[in-house]
């Protein structure tokens, strides 16, 4: 039996940019000229109690491949797996909060697909658009450029920790907040300056997609530690090790590619390693591109951190 890689290489590429043989956020394909269209799709289990905010996160979750691309949202379908006894009002809510914040990204929802399922799952497939030109995969970051976030780290041990009553109100209200929140104003303030490389910031946590845009663009990331956001209480909760299980299969998958400062404590490193959802974009771009970023996202009322910067060679440094 041939091996699965090499079925994909015969394939004819045509017209995709972004496919199969360069893993990236999203699949794109260039219909014209200056058009090429993203797809993309994601869903999970909940994560916080109310049906409503379930919905938000998962779709503003699934619609954040098509901002780490630079593109905006057309279309989206429903993927919904629920129970045969979960209430309709229930369901409706969670489909209610996917809906609005389509229509927030200026998408539709224009059906989707239901099956039953013994526990919650939803999300989205989603399509958008982006000119060929501005496309932002994980690869091309250089030496001299500076590393920008464009949410805070954290959501993903907050929701852990509130499964168990541990989590205050504020680092929960803090961590939904910042979910719900659509990197639509991050991926246009991104997209209309010069950047070099984006990606965003979600299960495999940031020192895992931090990787992927390294080993995919052969450069070292310098994260600055101290510079880091993160939202109420997730210090505090790495403090106590009230991680998710995706901490540890994270931490053993890339902890051979990062070299950690002598000062960072354990639990810190863990947190850096802990899965994220619906996170920001982790944007590569050049050091004099910085303030006009920061600038264009301040209009907007999008919150952005420098918090690293990309040097020659190999791996990641968290000092």
């Amino acid at each position: 039996m041939r091996p699965l890689e090499e079925t994909f290489a015969d394939v004819e590429r045509g017209n995709l940019l972004v496919g199969l043989d360069s893993p990236d956020d999203a699949a794109v394909y260039q219909l014209s000229e200056d058009t090429a269209v993203i797809l993309t799709t994601d869903f999970f289990t909940p994560i916080v109690d109310d049906p409503y905010d379930y919905g938000a996160i998962a779709a503003a979750n699934a619609m954040s491949d098509v901002y780490a691309m630079g593109g905006e949202v057309v279309l989206a379908l429903n993927v919904s797996c629920f129970p045969a006894d979960l209430p309709l009002e229930m369901a409706r809510e969670i489909l209610r909060g996917g809906a609005e914040k389509v229509r927030e990204a200026g998408g539709v929802i224009a059906g989707g697909h239901t099956v039953d399922s013994p526990e919650p799952k939803y999300g989205l497939a989603v399509m958008g658009l982006v000119h060929p030109d501005k496309v932002a995969t994980k690869v091309g970051a250089r030496p001299g450029d500076v590393l920008v976030l464009t949410k805070p780290l954290g959501v993903g041990i907050v929701t852990t920790a509130f499964k168990s009553d541990a989590a205050e109100q504020r680092s929960v209200d803090e961590a939904v907040a910042s979910m719900v929140r659509l990197n639509r104003h991050a991926a246009r303030a991104m997209t209309a300056g010069e950047f070099h490389a984006a990606t965003d910031v979600t299960g495999f946590g940031l020192l895992g997609h931090a990787w992927e845009m390294v080993r995919e663009g052969g450069v070292r990331f310098r994260l600055w530690f101290d510079s880091l956001p993160f939202v109420h209480g997730a210090q505090a909760l790495a403090g106590q090790w009230l991680f998710p299980g995706g901490t540890n299969k994270n931490e053993a998958a890339y902890r051979d590619y990062v070299d950690f400062a002598d000062r960072i404590p354990d639990e810190m490193r863990m947190l850096m390693f802990t899965p994220e959802t619906s996170g920001g974009l982790l944007i590569a771009l050049p050091g004099e591109e910085v303030e006009a970023l920061r600038s264009r996202c301040a209009a907007l009322d999008q919150p952005t951190w420098v918090v690293g910067q990309v040097l020659r060679g190999e791996g990641i440094e968290v000092v």
